[in-house]
């Protein structure tokens, strides 16, 4: 081959190797240190970087981060709705408000009591030991209540009100009725005890009327104001007026309640709940117009003296007896006007002896206790789907509730003094153990809730037999 063609060949040849090195990748660097963040961003815009995190914007002084305003309040809103809304927030608040109002009561008769039980020459703790044990047996009667089924409930109805009905008659027949205070509404038992009737008859009318007014709506029959009005009004007038017979005005009003609520709750028409109302309330009247007590009891709402004849007297030192205790009171023990001044400290008047002794403090207490358990019991009677639970429910709420304010009230002055004792509270065991009863019954229907009853079951603890040999390794037969 001439010289100029082989060098020829080997130029091309360099040519082709140049062009290939030259399209070949370039080789990968050897790692390093990561460049600085700041270099990165002067770079330009480089694909993947990641700007760095801004920080929050601090408070004052830059303390943390800033919280919008509101935001705890709301969350503590949230909290407290869902807190309302648990299926057995209805069941606790009924157990709890109902023990903690008779705990207390039984303290507040007993420091209540004690003047008025050495003025009788009776031992200090008369009256409270009578009280405790009505409070046992009420326990007993509210565990019991609790456990029963609502059948159970239902069928003690008709005996509840037949049993009510002719102690209420006995109590008319001379020689076996008492009197005191002027009412005729007491049975004598022997010894220390005394039973009225009519505290249990509001229990009676309440169970009564459940059932009968639950029967009638699976019959669809409470459309009709004949079926709506006929028994239920006549068998409550029937027991308006066994009590009305004794004097007992404070009870009818209480009945006469309960009776108000069972027609609402069964959706009677606006007509004929004004009708019935329009009755009671001249009633009412011509009873408060034809007696003089009750005129003077009347009266007495608002004063702030006595008066020169005395008949204002209870209810002023009533509101002596609040105003003194300021904002936690006097102390427990230390009331002045239970020393004489202030009529039944441990009856009617308990309240007022609470305001004393354990001041706004303590009665604001008390009345966030009955509001507790008001609420619970319309939310049972609302969630329900038994008619029989929600106007049984609604009954009992009706009961304790317009008892508790008529109370109060009274106490404060806003209201005629009726005579009547603070639910759970106030001092007699004939109105402590229907009443302990009712909480039961409310106790028993708020487990009846279907996403209660879920809850109870998963929390209901499981009793597992456990053996108290030790497992081991079974050893063969030659080993020791």
């Amino acid at each position: 081959m001439p010289a100029d063609e082989s060098s020829a060949a080997r130029g091309a040849g360099r040519t082709r190797a140049a062009a290939a090195i030259s399209r070949a990748p370039a080789p990968p660097l050897p790692a390093g240190p990561p460049a600085p963040a700041g270099l990165a961003l002067r770079g330009g815009s480089t694909a993947g970087a990641r700007r760095p995190a801004v920080p929050a914007s601090r408070g004052r002084g830059g303390s943390g981060p800033r919280t919008p305003r509101g935001s705890g309040v709301r969350r503590m809103y949230e909290q407290a709705r869902r807190a309302w809304d648990r299926p057995l927030t209805a069941y606790y608040l009924i157990l709890g408000a109902g023990l903690l109002i008779t705990v207390l009561g039984l303290v507040m008769v007993y420091s209540a009591s004690m003047i008025k039980a050495l003025e009788l020459s009776k031992p200090g703790t008369y009256f409270f030991r009578k009280q405790f044990l009505a409070a046992v047996i009420g326990s007993v009667l509210m565990a019991m209540a609790a456990r029963m089924p609502v059948k159970l409930h239902r069928a003690l109805a008709y005996p509840l009100l037949m049993g009510t009905v002719f102690l209420m008659v006995l109590v008319q027949v001379p020689g076996i009725g008492m009197s005191v205070n002027g009412n005729r509404n007491w049975l004598y038992l022997g010894g220390p005890f005394q039973l009225q009737p009519s505290e249990f008859g509001k229990l009676a009318l309440i169970l009564w009327g459940a059932d009968l007014l639950a029967r009638k709506q699976d019959k669809r029959l409470l459309g009709q104001w004949k079926h709506m009005l006929v028994p239920l009004v006549p068998v409550a007038f029937m027991l308006l007026g066994l009590i009305m017979l004794g004097g007992d005005m404070g009870t009818a009003i209480i009945l006469t309640a309960i009776l108000f609520g069972l027609l609402w709750l069964a959706g009677a028409p606006t007509r004929l709940f004004a009708g019935v109302l329009a009755v009671a309330g001249v009633l009412v009247f011509l009873l408060i117009k034809t007696s003089p007590n009750r005129m003077s009891r009347l009266s007495c709402m608002g004063v702030s003296e006595p008066g020169p004849d005395g008949s204002c007297w209870q209810a002023v030192h009533g509101i002596y007896a609040l105003a003194s205790g300021g904002w936690f009171g006097s102390g427990l023990g230390a009331s002045v006007e239970k020393w004489g001044q202030l009529p039944e400290p441990h009856t009617d008047f308990i309240f007022a002896i609470t305001g004393e002794e354990l001041g706004l403090a303590g009665t604001l207490s008390v009345l966030a206790l009955f509001a507790a358990l008001g609420y619970a019991g319309i939310r049972v009677a609302g969630r329900t789907e038994d008619p029989f639970v929600r106007y049984a429910a609604g009954g009992v709420t009706t009961w304790i509730t317009v008892q508790a304010v008529i109370n109060i009230g009274a106490v404060l002055g806003l209201l005629p003094i009726a005579g009547v004792p603070l639910p759970l509270f106030s001092y007699g065991g004939s109105a402590l153990l229907p009443a302990m009863f009712a909480v039961g019954l409310m106790i028993a229907f708020a487990r009846e809730e279907p996403a209660a009853k879920a809850a109870l079951a998963v929390r209901r603890p499981r009793v597992r037999w456990k053996t108290m040999r030790r497992r081991g390794k079974k050893r063969p037969s030659g080993e020791r």
